[in-house]
């Protein structure tokens, strides 16, 4: 089942960039990351599917209701966290929490506790008081009080350090066993890899891939690492061949064509000894940035 759907989604302004024909839909019950450098659209794409800025042209829908004529409906639904936190200084972190979760009829005061107390949140201090980490953990229990169905993550792990990082990526497992969805938009590509099952790459406001990790990762482009006498002063000319830099003894070579065809190239060389592995998200990432 499509808890979100996106059709040639656009969102434009006069000067700024915003989003054009975005189409992907996300699947019940996966984490579905959402990559791409600042500005790049991602939060644009997220205010619009919330009905915080509206649409140029296209559609969405979540939960299969229409994101502006049943916004309302769909936000009673929905946890988001957005990139930046802000909230009233005065007010103390149980307060602000408690407040928030009443506008909610799932609200339960135990599962507030029990997610202050994993994320190690003070709940009797003042917003005022708090570092930016502890700001994003208030805001990712205000995202998480409700057992909301799908949660929005807009680069949530900011300000956090590694083994809250840790404790968070668990959290977001128990959620989506529990059967919730998330959507977690992020420019921190180890992340994206470790916890997404399927990632959609976006380049100044245009789609450019969905796929799924292992999909991006394997089979496509290929790490290889050929040592060989006089690195420096070999050439190889081949299509599929995203890069090729030489350190020492060794070419360091990302490829995405006909491994056969490489090998062949490279039989001629005086080869010492041949590495071939799947690249990192972050490899693959850079090769859609750079084309």
């Amino acid at each position: 089942m499509e808890i979100v759907e996106l059709h040639q989604l656009t969102k434009s302004y006069r000067r700024n960039r915003g989003i054009a024909d975005v189409s992907f839909s996300i699947e019940e019950g996966e984490i579905f990351g959402f990559i791409g450098p600042n500005g790049a659209g991602k939060s644009t794409t997220i205010r619009t599917l919330l009905n915080f800025i509206y649409p140029t042209s296209g559609s969405a829908s979540i939960f299969g209701k229409d994101i502006v004529r049943e916004s309302k409906e769909i936000r009673e639904r929905v946890g988001y966290l957005p990139s930046e936190v802000h909230y009233y200084d005065d007010m103390r972190v149980i307060d602000l929490l408690t407040y928030s979760g009443r506008f909610h009829k799932s609200f339960k005061e135990e599962r507030l506790k029990q997610l202050a107390s994993r994320l190690d949140l003070h709940l009797d201090r003042k917003i005022e008081d708090l570092s930016f980490g502890n700001r994003k953990k208030t805001g990712i229990v205000q995202a998480l009080l409700h057992e909301p169905d799908l949660i929005i993550l807009d680069e949530p792990t900011s300000g956090l350090d590694p083994l809250m990082q840790h404790h968070f990526f668990d959290l977001l497992h128990e959620e989506q066993k529990r059967g919730a969805t998330v959507f977690f938009s992020s420019h921190i590509l180890s992340e994206v890899q470790k916890l997404c099952d399927r990632v959609a790459i976006i380049k100044e406001g245009q789609l450019m891939k969905v796929e799924t990790i292992e999909s991006l990762t394997k089979n496509k482009v290929k790490n290889i690492t050929v040592v060989v006498d006089g690195a420096e002063s070999v050439s190889i000319e081949l299509a599929g061949i995203i890069s090729c830099e030489a350190k020492a003894s060794e070419l360091k070579i990302l490829y995405s064509g006909d491994i056969q065809l490489l090998l062949k190239e490279l039989s001629g060389l005086p080869l010492k000894d041949v590495l071939i592995e799947e690249p990192s998200l972050e490899e693959v990432f850079m090769h859609y940035y750079e084309s």
